[in-house]
C-alpha cells in the first residue's frame, strides 16, 4: 500500500511529495522517505458523511475525519518502512506531513495542511496520519478552498501524507529562485522562518555573486529533543552574526538553480543543514511573483507618522488599523481593516480574504504571511518592529506593499 518516495506521482501521492521524487530520480540530497497514498484516505473516509458534517462547520467534519482507521496490515507496512527508511546513526524519528493533491501547486500556497516533527514509531506515525487527514478539514483549509472557489468543484481534495527521515537542522531556512535567488534562513529547525515568527538573516545572489545581506533578529531557535520541539534562546553571539557564510550561501544558490531548471520555472525551496550536509525538503512552484522593492517617495507623508519594514506584497490601501494579538480577537476584525500583528500562522488564513492589508512585526519576504498576501493581492509589510504597539488601534494607516512603509493618516 505504501510508496516509496522516488516513485510517488501527483495522483497517487500528491503536491508535496511528486517533485520532490523527481528530485530524488536525479540524485539530489532529499530524505528517504515514503508515502501512505491518496487512495489509502479515500478508502477511510469512503462512508464517512464529510459534506453533511462540513455543513456544522469546519470542525465536525475534522473531528469525523480523525476518527478515521489504518487498516492493521498498512501499520505493519509502515513499521518496516520505517526501519529503512531510519538513519543507522539516529533515533528513527521522522517528519510527517500532508501532501494534498490541491497543495503545492502553481497557484495553491502551501502551509493550509498540517506537518508533525519528532514522531517516532508506527502507532505515532500512524496517528499523525489520520491527523494529516483530518487537517484537510481544517478552518483554514476550508475556507482557503472556498476563497478559491474549490468547495463548487465535485472533486474536492484528496490527501496523501509523506513520512521523511527527520533532519535535525542546525541551520534551515528558504530560497525562492527567479531573476535572483532569495535566501532567508535562522538557527535550528525552519518552522519559525516559514511562518514568519523571526525576521531571518537573508540574502539576495545575482550572476553568481551575493549582491545583498541582511541580519535579522535571531533570538529563538526551535530544535528536537526526542518527539518534543522545543524553544530555545539564540546565545547573544550567534544574534548578531549571520548563520550562513558566504560559500554555504552560493553553494544553496546553486542548486536551487539545479532544482528550477529540473523542476521547470522558479521555485520555492524549504531547505535544512545538518552536519553540514544540505538537505532539500520542499521545493513547490512560487505561486505569486516577489515585489521589486522601491524606496519610499518623499512626499508630504514625510512629515506625518510613518514606520518601515520589508515590502512584502505589492499595492497600496488605506484602513483602520485592527490589532490582533491572537485568535480571540478575531471577531474584531472587519472588511477593509488593516490587519496588524506580531506574526501570523496558516490558521490565520481565513483574515486574508476580509481585511484590506498586512502589517507583521516580524517576518521575511518568504514567509508564509508573505506568500498567501501575495497570492490575494494584499498588500503586506513585515518586520515592522513594534507596529502592534506604535500603531492605535482604530487610527487610519495608509499602507505601501510597495515601499514598506506605513504612514499614520489620521487617530481614532
Amino acid at each position: 500500500m505504501l510508496i516509496d518516495l522516488a516513485e510517488a506521482g501527483p495522483a497517487t501521492s500528491g503536491g508535496k511529495a511528486a517533485p520532490l521524487a523527481r528530485l530524488v530520480r536525479a540524485g539530489l540530497p532529499v530524505p528517504p522517505g515514503f508515502v501512505v497514498p491518496t487512495s489509502v484516505y479515500e478508502e477511510a473516509v469512503a462512508g464517512l458523511d464529510l459534506a453533511g458534517a462540513a455543513r456544522h462547520g469546519a470542525g465536525a467534519a475534522r473531528l469525523l475525519v480523525g476518527r478515521a482507521t489504518l487498516p492493521p496490515a498498512l501499520v505493519g507496512e509502515i513499521s518496516l518502512a520505517l526501519e529503512r527508511i531510519a538513519d543507522p546513526s539516529g533515533d528513527g524519528c521522522v517528519a510527517v506531513r500532508s501532501s494534498a493533491t490541491n497543495e503545492d501547486g502553481v497557484d495553491a500556497a502551501a502551509g493550509q495542511h498540517d506537518t508533525f516533527l519528532g514522531v517516532r514509531g508506527p502507532d505515532q506515525v500512524a496517528d499523525a496520519v489520520r491527523r494529516c487527514w483530518a487537517s484537510l478539514w481544517s478552518e483554514r483549509a476550508v475556507e482557503y478552498r472556498r476563497w478559491r472557489a474549490e468547495d463548487a468543484r465535485a472533486d474536492l481534495p484528496a490527501t496523501a501524507v509523506l513520512v521523511q527521515r527527520l533532519v535535525d537542522a542546525d541551520v534551515a531556512g528558504v530560497l525562492f529562485t527567479g531573476t535572483d535567488i532569495r535566501i532567508e534562513a535562522s538557527w535550528g529547525l525552519g518552522v519559525r522562518v516559514v511562518d514568519g515568527r523571526i525576521t531571518p538573516d537573508s540574502w539576495v545572489v545575482a550572476d553568481d555573486a551575493i549582491a545583498r545581506r541582511a541580519t535579522g533578529v535571531k533570538d529563538a531557535r526551535l530544535d528536537r529533543v526526542g518527539t518534543r520541539v522545543v524553544t530555545r534562546e539564540v546565545p547573544p553571539a550567534d544574534r548578531d552574526r549571520l548563520c550562513l557564510a558566504d560559500d554555504v550561501v552560493l553553494r544553496l544558490a546553486r542548486l536551487g538553480r539545479e532544482i528550477e531548471g529540473l523542476l521547470g520555472g522558479p521555485r520555492d525551496v524549504e531547505w535544512a543543514i545538518a552536519d553540514g550536509r544540505i538537505w532539500i525538503l520542499q521545493a513547490r512552484p512560487v505561486t505569486a511573483a516577489l515585489p521589486t522593492a522601491r524606496a519610499a517617495s518623499s512626499d508630504s507623508a514625510a512629515d506625518r507618522t510613518s514606520l518601515t519594514g520589508t515590502p512584502g506584497s505589492v499595492g497600496l490601501a488605506t484602513g483602520p488599523v485592527r490589532v490582533v494579538l491572537g485568535p480571540d480577537d478575531f471577531a474584531r476584525v472587519r472588511p477593509g481593516d488593516v490587519l496588524v500583528c506580531r506574526t501570523t500562522e496558516p490558521a490565520w488564513t481565513p483574515l486574508f480574504g476580509v481585511v484590506a492589508a498586512v502589517v507583521t512585526e516580524t517576518g521575511g519576504l518568504l514567509s508564509h504571511a508573505a506568500i498567501v498576501a501575495r497570492e490575494q493581492g494584499l498588500p503586506a509589510v513585515l518586520a515592522v518592529p513594534d507596529a502592534t504597539t506604535v500603531l492605535p488601534d482604530g487610527a487610519t494607516v495608509e499602507v505601501d506593499g510597495s515601499t514598506g512603509r506605513i504612514v499614520l493618516v489620521e487617530e481614532q
